[in-house]
């Protein structure tokens, strides 16, 4: 097993962290219970939806999202394909048909307003956009389009717990949004997920379908609330247990604090490659006053006709690991057949990096970071 002096991401757990996860083993109540509300609760605060949804992944907060707004066969949802595959199949999965739209610029990797508008048709349901590493991106010209064409605009904000523009958190600027609580994600409890909402009926129908469509859980019959339940819905088994949800609840009261150290981080790389041939950080901070970007990637683009596997494996050899957000989905064997040509999406790509990027990351790793990845593009 490779030892990194610089890994891309790590968790810092705490005493705390530890304590609060111990406490739920010695209750002796481990499935979805009390916990899991009191982290909706402090979510749902915390966004200020009115309604959170803890699930058991990024994935099934996606594709309960789609699913409870109404999302199926004959449907098509137009989806970004710089980004992890689970935004595409979420869509998959209900029976619709992803739509690739190209993103705004190489250094501008999000869902491109323009591009979405250029691939809507008659069977277009809602847009599926994607908060790439954190940041919002278009999503508000995005909303502005689905309002117009009176479509849906759904939010992957897998990468964007903490974010918001306008004062307003990521994953409210449509119907909902779905968070990833991934180890590597900025609130990380190894595998989670939750969604967002304001829709009641949406909410209603999640919570449903999170729970093998049953209308009532193990917790309500163990409280005495109910004593028996029906199945109303063809559901799924989406629940998070105990465990993670109390560490998910401990994270969020630190996350606005990390995520300004992931600020600081950004912006000290961004002074430290100015002037660096060969490479071009992407995601530009914002310059306007309302955008809060959560910082969950930092990515770099290479020169055109730079090597980006040999940077990659130079870097490696130092002990800084690296890696690519995202090989483009459209081109993954599963969705290939009939694929458009997206040439801002392949260029980026082909041509990313993704650097180190976490809240503990110190002043001596990222110096490191820079100083081996000059190197590399030396030699590349």
């Amino acid at each position: 097993m490779t030892v990194w002096r610089v890994p891309l991401a790590d968790v810092e757990v705490t005493d705390d962290d530890l304590a609060a996860v111990v406490e739920v083993y010695r209750s002796g109540w481990l499935s979805m219970g009390p916990r899991t509300e009191a982290f909706e609760q402090d979510l749902s605060a915390y966004t200020g939806a009115r309604h959170a949804i803890a699930v058991s992944s990024g994935t099934a907060a996606l594709h309960l999202l789609l699913a409870a707004a109404g999302i199926g066969p004959g449907d098509e949802v137009v989806v970004p394909a710089m980004t992890f595959v689970a935004t595409v199949n979420a869509v998959a999965y209900t029976g619709a048909r992803p739509v690739f739209a190209d993103v705004a610029g190489v250094q501008r990797p999000w869902l491109s307003a323009a591009a979405v508008e250029a691939a809507l048709s008659p069977r277009t349901a809602a847009i599926l956009t994607m908060a790439y590493g954190g940041h919002p991106g278009e999503t508000d010209a995005l909303r502005t389009l689905a309002q117009g064409r009176g479509l849906m605009l759904l939010e992957d904000a897998a990468h964007a717990i903490g974010a918001r523009s306008g004062g307003r958190h990521l994953g409210r600027f449509g119907v909902g949004g779905a968070f990833s609580f991934f180890s590597n994600k900025n609130l990380a409890v190894g595998e989670g997920g939750a969604l967002i909402t304001d829709d009641d009926g949406l909410a209603e129908r999640a919570r449903s379908l999170r729970s093998h469509g049953m209308t009532t859980l193990t917790w309500d019959r163990h409280r005495g609330h109910a004593a028996d339940y029906d199945v109303v819905r063809l559901g799924y088994n989406y629940r998070i247990d105990e465990p993670r949800a109390a560490l998910a609840s401990r994270r969020l009261a630190r996350l606005d604090a990390e995520n300004a150290r992931r600020a600081g981080h950004d912006a000290r790389y961004r002074a430290a490659l100015t002037g660096l041939p060969g490479v071009t950080p992407t995601c530009a901070p914002p310059t306007g006053d309302g955008e809060v970007p959560a910082h969950h990637l930092f990515t770099v683009v290479l020169d055109s006709g730079g090597d980006v596997s040999l940077v990659r494996a130079q870097l490696a050899r130092q002990g800084v690991q690296t890696s690519v957000h995202y090989p483009a989905a459209h081109r993954f064997s599963v969705y290939s057949e009939n694929a458009p040509e997206l040439p801002v999406t392949e260029s980026y790509a082909a041509r990313t990096l993704t650097l180190p990027m976490f809240s503990g990351l110190t002043h001596a790793q990222s110096d490191l970071v820079i100083e081996c990845l000059a190197g590399a593009l030396q030699t590349a």
